[in-house]
């Protein structure tokens, strides 16, 4: 493990065996050599697992628990989730394509965004997928859709509630958003949904991401539920899908501290049982991504150049800001910070050194470790970027500059 490991966060997820990292019972190096080549993300399929079970410990039994796709939408991992959660949840149609290869029902899988274009509602509706509405416009299109397909519409509002979700990574909820339909002009949809005959399901309400804060988490859950019943009155039909969203995040930095779960499943438990009285037929969803996937994977890079710059070392690795965008400190960060990062084929290395870890490209942006102390490595060794299974590869420009892709496995 490297010396700098960031205090609170979980890098124990994998296992270390003769100073390698393990994945899915291989030691890196060896996991490497199956891939074919570097850079690459791992994801361990026994983390997921894991990673659910605890969670349905944590959360009220009643729960259904949705993956968010856009988290990490690739298919072997999707096709693995689909036997773990009771959705999905999604943000475009080649997301609605790798769901419904999965065995999750499409009356499961529900469809979210601000700018859904016809075709894609069109594929929504035909395949019953649930289109949470996100516009007056966007009510109106999904109308004219059904008409050409003399199909109806199974369909839900998305609310941006009056509230925000407090010390969230991002906000979106509270204030003006591109994001659903303003709480106080959900009425008046709902009596358009109502003079359209529209399949009504219920309410999607998410108000942010990436908390780590119990106590915020447990006031937005709340405040969605009491939204949910004070709208209820206006609703065509019995609520039968609340989807109250997520917002759970994972430590990624010092200081970062693990979300206590087993304090908000008790707190949304003990919520839960009053809102039964009031909206009996809806099964309350929570939609999490990054929290289910996020901490078991890993990003793999190899060392192809070592050098000293005035002083500094720079380890040159053969991936970087294209394929993780995130680790590069671009993708959100004001100030940057670096992600944990391990030499993973030395782990228990004894010598020491402080470097710099960059990528391939011609820009000073192209950066995975800054002033890290490390393990000593040299050329060929294998660098493993740790929380990397969501928002990695798909959500990194990969095209620029013309790199080769990476490989994703799931093991």
């Amino acid at each position: 493990m490297n010396s700098t490991a960031p205090k609170h966060i979980n890098l124990h997820t994998f296992a270390v065996a003769d100073g390698q990292l393990v994945l899915g019972n291989m030691p890196l190096s060896r996991l490497a050599q199956r891939v074919g080549h570097t850079p690459f993300y791992a994801y361990d399929r026994q983390a997921l697992t894991q990673r659910m079970q605890q969670l349905r410990q944590a959360m009220p039994a009643d729960l259904k628990i949705h993956y968010a796709m856009k988290a990490n939408p690739m298919p072997a991992v999707v096709q693995h989730m689909a036997t773990l959660v009771d959705g999905f949840d999604l943000a475009s149609a080649e997301e609605m394509k790798v769901a419904l290869d999965t065995p999750m029902p499409a009356e499961h899988i529900s469809f979210a965004g601000p700018g859904k274009r016809p075709l894609e509602l069109s594929q929504a509706i035909a395949a019953s997928v649930t289109l949470n509405i996100e516009s007056a416009h966007e009510l109106e299109t999904i109308v004219k859709q059904c008409e050409c397909l003399g199909l109806n519409a199974k369909v839900a509002v998305r609310i941006n509630p009056a509230f925000e979700l407090k010390a969230s990574g991002m906000k979106m909820g509270g204030g003006a958003k591109q994001f659903g339909i303003d709480e106080e002009q959900v009425p008046d949809i709902l009596k358009r949904i109502n003079v359209l005959g529209l399949d009504f399901q219920g309410f999607h309400i998410y108000s942010g991401s990436q908390n780590l804060k119990a106590d915020s988490i447990m006031e937005a859950q709340q405040k969605s539920l009491q939204l949910a019943v004070q709208l209820a009155e206006y609703c065509p039909s019995p609520i039968r899908k609340l989807n109250i969203g997520g917002g759970f995040g994972i430590p990624y930095f010092p200081g970062d501290t693990p979300l206590a779960i087993e304090q908000v499943g008790e707190a949304l438990a003990s919520a839960m049982a009053l809102t039964r009285q009031s909206l009996p037929e809806a099964d309350v969803i929570i939609e999490l991504g990054r929290y289910l996937v996020g901490e078991a994977g890993i990003y793999v890079t190899r060392i192809i150049d070592k050098k000293i710059s005035r002083g500094q070392t720079f380890l040159i690795v053969d991936g970087g800001l294209h394929h993780h965008l995130a680790a590069s400190g671009n993708f959100g960060q004001v100030i940057r910070k670096n992600y944990p990062i391990a030499i993973g084929n030395k782990m228990h290395g004894e010598a020491l050194e402080t470097v710099n870890i960059v990528g391939p490209l011609c820009t000073p942006l192209d950066i995975l470790a800054d002033k890290m102390t490390l393990p000593k490595a040299e050329i060929g060794d294998l660098v493993a970027v740790y929380q990397s299974g969501a928002y990695g590869y798909t959500a990194s420009p990969t095209k620029f500059l013309s790199q080769p892709d990476a490989r994703e496995v799931l093991v």
